[in-house]
Formats: C-alpha cells, structure tokens, sequence
C-alpha cells in the first residue's frame, strides 16, 4: 500500500480558486490509479474526479465538469485538484485515494474500488 497526504484546503469565498495536493510515498507513484472525492456531514463519500496511471484519461462528476481539473506528477509522486470557481455546494472534505493498477489508461471512480487514502482536507466556500 501506499502512503497519502492531502493538502491545499481551506476557507475561500465563492468563485475563486484553490489547488489540492496530494503526495503520495510507499511504492511506484505511477503504478496507481488516483482520485479525488468529497464528504460532508451525514452523506457518502462521492467521487470528484480520477485520473488513470498515465494521466491520459479522466473523470469528473457531473457538478464539477469545467470548474475542476485532475492531474498528477509522477516524477514528484503528486496528484493534484485545481478547483476553479468554487461555489458553497462544493464545502466538503476532501480525500485522495489511490488503487494499483495493471492497466495504464484506465480509471475507477467508486470509493470501494480504491484501497488507499488519505486523512482528508476541509474546503469550505462562503457565499
């Protein structure tokens, strides 16, 4: 398994931006499927977007297409989340999660699919 560390969260007003980081240290960065989901109070965990080993495919939940882009550095073993436009329906914790995989331009997206992750970080947008 492999080790994450989310950061970049906090309090920001809508409509600006904010960047996620999540480092990620044990076994070989690129060998990992990676996402990125959210949570708050009282509801599941639900995927934001993932990103396949390769870093050539993507996903994004519907509310997020536009505003929100994945990526990752394997060289540094960082995947990130730009955040743009942030509105208060996006206040929530944010996980980074990890899965390996054999497949290079392959992603998933359901939190049971992963196995790794990190302790989270608050984004919370006012209005």
């Amino acid at each position: 398994q492999v080790q994450l560390v989310e950061s970049g969260g906090g309090l920001v007003q809508a409509g600006v931006s904010l960047r996620l980081s999540c480092a990620v240290s044990g076994r070989t960065f690129s060998s990992y499927v990676m996402g990125w989901f959210h949570q708050t109070p009282g509801k599941e965990r639900d995927v934001v977007a993932a990103i396949s080993r390769s870093g050539g495919s993507t996903y994004y939940t519907d509310s997020v297409k536009g505003r929100f882009t994945i990526s990752r550095d394997n060289a540094k073993n960082t995947v990130y989340l730009q955040m743009n436009s942030l509105k208060p329906e996006d206040t929530a914790v944010y996980y980074c999660a990890a899965r390996h995989s054999y497949l290079s331009n392959s992603y998933y997206y359901k939190p049971s699919d992963f196995d790794s992750w990190g302790q989270g970080t608050q984004v919370t947008v006012s209005s």
